[in-house]
């Protein structure tokens, strides 16, 4: 407790320190500034899982929801140019993880988080969220074998896009330097996986058929969960895909594994090798190819030359 100095009467010492506290008083504007930029700071983008509630889209396009559990919420927004870095859409009860940063809107002294990334959590979302994509991109008709291209036979030049120090690289190079050792490689190194990936996937597709240096694209990765392959589901990579001038092959993960990329793409392989065994018949098999279409083509021969001599002879034997 602090003691009241004998010199002073207690009503001139309450005084003093009335007015030391009326000295240090803050507008409500000055206060809300200094609070938002105190929470703003302690407090930069980070994730944040819970489900949705109290979902609402604006005419704007927004989208307005509450993130809460079982003892707690706080309220999010996510504006339409930020949308798209969901892989879904929001609906109430869904479980999802997102990415955003603290924000104070000081004219009804309220917290929102800003929100810029928003995806699925846990395995049962993300396969809830792959089935309606998939039914939604299969309605537009991106799945059509109509608008697929066909590969080109035995190109010179193949463009590849995986991470440079994978093995799915490895792997494709290795088959194609094997089966055809002609065929020229150009890697395109991306992210397989993580925060930004499908960005920047797209990013890359867009590139290889811009500068159509190749005349073939593989798109692969080694295996995984569903989590980590699902960049290869969102929306950036499967429009790419649709927009790229070249035919795509894909190899993503192990047989058993399927993303949307590879219903979207030209061809799906099961494998990155199998995915480079696609590209280009092993040279061995085309010389053997060769050998019999020779051969059938010899036989074709020999029995035209053979019924035109017949024919000569009939008439023969006719004069």
């Amino acid at each position: 407790m602090t003691s009241i100095p004998s010199n002073h009467s207690p009503s001139e010492a309450f005084s003093r320190a009335e007015a030391e506290v009326f000295e240090k008083s803050y507008t409500v504007t000055e206060f809300t500034q200094r609070l938002q930029t105190i929470l703003e700071k302690a407090l930069p983008a980070c994730w944040i899982h819970g489900e949705i509630s109290n979902f609402t889209e604006a005419s704007s396009g927004h989208w307005y929801f509450n993130l809460k559990e079982s003892q707690a919420q706080i309220r999010c927004v996510m504006f339409r140019f930020r949308q798209n870095g969901s892989t879904v859409r929001p609906s109430n009860g869904m479980a999802v993880r997102l990415r955003g940063s603290l924000s104070y809107y000081a004219p009804n002294g309220t917290c929102q988080i800003l929100v810029d990334n928003l995806r699925p959590a846990g395995l049962g979302a993300l396969f809830e969220a792959f089935n309606l994509l998939k039914q939604q991109y299969a309605a537009a008709g991106l799945f059509d074998p109509e608008r697929k291209r066909a590969l080109p036979v035995m190109p010179r030049q193949v463009g590849v896009l995986t991470s440079p120090v994978g093995a799915a690289w490895r792997d494709v190079l290795t088959t194609l330097q094997r089966r055809a050792p002609q065929v020229s490689l150009i890697l395109y190194p991306i992210p397989v996986q993580g925060e930004g990936a499908a960005q920047q996937i797209a990013a890359r597709l867009l590139e290889a058929g811009a500068r159509a240096e190749c005349e073939v694209l593989i798109l692969c990765r080694g295996g995984g969960s569903m989590e980590d392959l699902w960049a290869f589901n969102e929306a950036p990579v499967v429009e790419a895909l649709v927009a790229c001038p070249l035919p795509v092959i894909t190899g993503i993960g192990h047989e058993t594994d399927f993303t949307l990329a590879d219903f979207v793409a030209d061809q799906r392989a099961p494998t990155p090798t199998a995915a480079a065994e696609l590209v280009h018949p092993e040279r061995q098999q085309l010389l053997h190819q060769l050998t019999q279409l020779e051969e059938r083509h010899f036989l074709a021969l020999r029995r035209r030359v053979e019924k035109i001599a017949l024919h000569l002879d009939q008439r023969r034997l006719r004069w």
